[in-house]
This record gives C-alpha cells, structure tokens and sequence, in this order.
C-alpha cells in the first residue's frame, strides 16, 4: 500500500541512517563526497532539502562546524533527530515540503538535496529548481546527489507504475505519496538547464546514483 510521503518517513526514522549507509550501493562514499563539495568559508549559508536526520551534515559540520545550515523536510521525526545530533551548531530545521515553502531570494551559498529528488516528475522538479536558483546568491550551486533511471523506458514505467498503485488504492488527492519515480540524468541535467543554471555538470558516480553540480551565473 502507498503510504503519504511524510507518514513514510515518521514511521521509519529508527532504521532509517542504517538503511541508508548499507543498503544503498556507494552511501558510505557519497555522502562523505557530497560534504566536501559544499562551501567551506566561515559561516557559510546552506539549504538542505530532505534532509532526514543529516547524514550529510554529519560530514560536512566535520568539515565546517561554522556553517549555518537550514534543513527542510515533510518528516518531524527525523527533525528531531537532526536537531539532537547538532544542538552546538547553526541549524534551522523547516517542518514541510520543499515545493510549497518559500525559499528567499539569493540567501544561499550552497543548496543540497541526497537522495530526496527521486520521487517526482520533470515538471514538478521544474518548478522547484526555478525556486532554488532564485535563492542562491550569484555564484551559489545546487549540489545534487541522488539516484538515477537508466533508460527513458525505466522512468517511464516508474511513473506509470505510480498511477497505477494510486488508481488502484483509489488515492485521488494531489499529495506525495512515497514511491521511487527518478528521472534519467538527462532529464534531470535537462530540467537544472531549463530552470536557469548556466553550468550544470556530473561530478561523480556510483552505480546508479550520481552528483551533479548546478551553478547559477547570471548574464
């Protein structure tokens, strides 16, 4: 049965950094690595999206402990986590989504999202980089780290596959309901382009997840 985005999350936060580390091939390199991509001047401003219980951050506040970083995410239960982890550092967390909080405009250094992105189409990621460029400050960059559709036949069939547990389910309301929908990195590439980033570029792979490296640069 598809569980709503948030309850997924809730329900899962006591196995959630395992499950993340270990059952993900290359987890224990790209959060390490995606840390180091992130800007290390003092007091650097930097916005994470889906942030979870921050195993990013557990590298990166090692890497820059005077980072002030903001984290959003549907799920309360891995905030509280979040928080506990880093009661000595500049946190925020933002209890919602991603798509409906107001970002600001040129506030960031640096946004991240790890494997959080994965769950919706071109269009809705449309929208929400269009967001995120707007919010970086000139010379600020999306770092992207998630997992990718090898084919357009595969993103396709996720996508479908997802229409069809929901018309299944009679799920007939406009909520995220939690089911892996990636795009190919094409189509992400594509979407980070159309939404502004005049240099958007793979920086790193494992398997089938990747980091790309978005920058805003204004003409």
């Amino acid at each position: 049965m598809l569980e709503k985005m948030n309850e997924f999350f809730n329900k899962r936060v006591d196995g959630y950094e395992e499950h993340q580390l270990n059952a993900i091939d290359g987890a224990q390199e790209f959060y390490p690595y995606t840390a180091t991509c992130l800007p290390m001047q003092e007091n650097a401003e930097v916005l994470d999206l889906g942030c979870g219980t921050g195993l990013e951050l557990d590298f990166y506040f090692k890497c820059n402990p005077t980072a002030k970083v903001t984290g959003i995410d549907l799920a309360e239960s891995m905030l509280k986590v979040l928080k506990n982890k880093f009661s000595d550092k500049k946190l925020t967390t933002i209890c919602g989504s991603y798509f409906d909080i107001p970002l600001g405009e040129e506030c960031y250094d640096a946004i991240v999202s790890v494997e959080s992105l994965h769950h919706f189409t071109m269009k809705e990621k449309a929208s929400l980089y269009k967001k995120v460029f707007q919010a970086l400050k000139q010379g600020g960059y999306l770092i992207l780290t998630d997992y990718f559709a090898e084919t357009d036949e595969q993103e396709y069939f996720y996508r479908q596959e997802l229409l069809r547990l929901k018309s299944e389910q009679e799920i007939c309301d406009d909520e995220f309901y939690h089911y892996d929908t990636p795009l190919t990195k094409t189509h992400e590439l594509q979407a980070l382009t159309e939404a502004g980033f005049s240099f958007v570029q793979i920086i790193a792979e494992w398997d089938a997840t990747a980091t790309i490296k978005a920058i805003k640069f204004l003409l």
